[in-house]
């Protein structure tokens, strides 16, 4: 079996390799990115493209199935180029899975797709997908799903699946993270348990995670399975300040919702920090979801807990970990972090 991976270089990128690498069914991978990556792994070649320009449909053909990761963070200041890989290039490429007569598609959606839900319960993957209006991830994802679907209707000798995971996080992702979410500000040897004495409290924020591994496992399952449809990944427990408190030994301390939201797009706006106020409101939102289905369906089961992949991140944070890939390269910000400064927090 030929697969290609498709922004096979980031966080979920470089774990779905992984779990594909270890597949014996798997014979052949490309992994797809706009920079070549310098990690090195069994049964895997490279190819630079970038979905919005490149001939996808000469890279797609003789593959068995196509896994579509690639999405843009930011810049969080520029929709229109965030929407041109996003959207656009989303497009691009399941136009080209069905030209290049591709028999297997299976592509990276998000909880973030969600309508607003319950937090003291699970959804379905019924449950509406009309996002959260505030959030550009969110929007975007919504316009992908919709397009997801008109595709599988005009052509259903596609077979697809989408998986919609929550939060994923592991210690090798930590750089990029921090430079797509917290910014230069951030000292790494801060981030210690000793050294977070209190948790911001909100009202209603409850959310899910799934470490990266556990997430690149379920992708590889969706590869080689013929179930369709949507599949939520999620791994427990449910993660909420007290929980977290407990577990960095930290003390929870209410802070009212529009506070914290004031406080992200004050900081925003000074270019402090690269993550705009929709994030928030994503993270306040977004349902708690089930993820009975791919359990059942995939035979899927995650490995680590939500706590776990946590304090992997945590430690990756602290400890500056990465891979040999440009989205993980811990050395991607430059000296001293002097590349994100000089292009503006958020802005590239």
């Amino acid at each position: 079996m030929r697969v290609i991976v498709v922004g096979a270089t980031g966080n979920l990128g470089t774990s779905t390799l992984r779990a594909l690498v270890s597949d014996s069914r798997v014979d052949s991978i490309l992994g797809v990115a706009r920079r070549r990556p310098e990690l090195e792994l069994p049964k895997v070649e490279w190819a630079e493209a970038d979905v919005r320009s490149a001939d996808l449909v000469r890279i797609f053909r003789g593959a068995d199935a196509v896994v579509h990761l690639a999405w843009l963070i930011q810049p969080s200041r520029n929709e229109a180029e965030t929407e041109s890989v996003n959207v656009v290039g989303s497009e691009r490429v399941f136009g080209a899975v069905a030209d290049a007569d591709v028999p297997r598609l299976v592509y990276a959606s998000s909880v973030g797709a969600y309508s607003p839900g319950p937090k003291d319960c699970q959804v379905d993957e019924s449950h509406p997908t009309d996002g959260i209006p505030t959030s550009f991830y969110s929007r975007h994802k919504v316009a992908v799903e919709r397009i997801l679907d008109r595709f599988e209707v005009s052509t259903p000798a596609v077979s697809v699946a989408r998986l919609r995971p929550g939060l994923i996080f592991k210690a090798d992702a930590a750089s990029e993270i921090r430079r797509l979410f917290a910014g230069p500000f951030l000292p790494n040897a801060l981030i210690r348990r000793s050294l977070i004495p209190i948790i911001p409290s909100v009202s209603g924020l409850r959310f899910q995670a799934v470490h990266s591994l556990d997430a690149g496992a379920a992708f590889a399952k969706a590869v080689v399975s013929d179930a369709t449809g949507a599949f939520n990944v999620a791994a427990d427990p449910v993660l909420d300040p007290d929980r977290i408190g407990r577990l960095l030994a930290a003390r929870p301390v209410k802070l009212p919702s529009g506070a914290l939201r004031a406080a992200a797009a004050v900081s925003w706006r000074l270019r402090l920090q690269p993550t705009p106020p929709g994030w928030l409101d994503l993270a306040l939102q977004v349902p708690l979801m089930s993820s009975e289905r791919a359990r059942s369906e995939l035979g899927w089961e995650p490995r680590r807990s939500a706590e776990d992949a946590l304090l992997d991140l945590l430690e990756g944070l602290r400890t500056g970990r990465g891979l040999p890939t440009p989205p993980l390269d811990p050395r991607a910000g430059g000296p001293f972090r002097s590349g994100e400064l000089a292009t503006g927090v958020g802005a590239r």
